[in-house]
């Protein structure tokens, strides 16, 4: 299902559609590197966390790029990889659609779920301060 994501600014935008963990632990590789980036570049951010095998990120990046979340440069003999979502936009989107889905966009349930979630009276104040300065 696709939802409308309303920006700070204003504009509409078509949701992003989730992405699976695995697919989703590359791209937060990928915004982590210096783009482009190769392929060389993303197996050594992702063997900090979690080791994968060669054929398996190139099957994934190649998932990635049929999605339209990257875009896949030859150069040389090999490839240098770009996003095109960036993740802020990845983030915004799905939470979007985490409210829309689990809380069918009722921000007082969620924020009430929040409240109850066990968040300290800090992180609390800190949601305060972010909405009395206009930043969420």
């Amino acid at each position: 299902m696709n939802y409308l994501l309303k920006g700070r600014d204003g504009t509409v935008k078509k949701a992003i559609r989730r992405l699976p963990d695995s697919e989703l632990e590359v791209m937060q590789a990928l915004w982590r590197c210096k783009t482009p980036a190769k392929r060389s570049d993303l197996q050594e951010c992702l063997d900090a966390d979690k080791p994968i095998a060669v054929t398996t990120l190139l099957t994934l990046l190649t998932r990635l790029h049929e999605k339209g979340f990257i875009k896949i440069e030859k150069q040389g003999r090999g490839s240098v990889y770009l996003p095109l979502i960036s993740e802020h936009d990845y983030q915004a989107s799905q939470s979007n659609r985490f409210l829309n889905q689990l809380f069918k966009g009722n921000l007082s349930a969620f924020a009430s779920a929040l409240s109850d979630s066990g968040l300290s009276k800090d992180e609390i104040e800190e949601l305060r301060e972010l909405l009395r300065r206009n930043e969420l």
